[in-house]
């Protein structure tokens, strides 16, 4: 059986699109990948994307949400 493992859930204020991310390892083996589900009302959006795919997402999300006006820092102070 494949192992998927919920790493976090949250909702997108505007919008209000549900994400899920989840670590998903296939029970035939190979890399662990990252797989993120969006949820619209009744249609869902699924991808599994590699570690370094995985980095380089999260480095640019995290690049331009710094770059915000009144951007919140990783502790929580904007």
């Amino acid at each position: 059986m494949d192992n998927v493992k919920t790493l976090a859930k949250f909702r997108v204020p505007i919008g209000n699109q549900a994400i899920e991310l989840q670590e998903f390892v296939y029970e035939a083996g190979g890399m662990p990948m990252l797989r993120t589900r969006i949820r619209e009302g009744s249609r869902f959006t699924i991808f599994d994307i590699d570690p370094l795919t995985a980095a380089q997402w999260g480095k640019v999300l995290s690049d331009w949400a710094a770059a915000q006006p009144g951007a919140a820092t990783p502790g929580g102070e904007a």
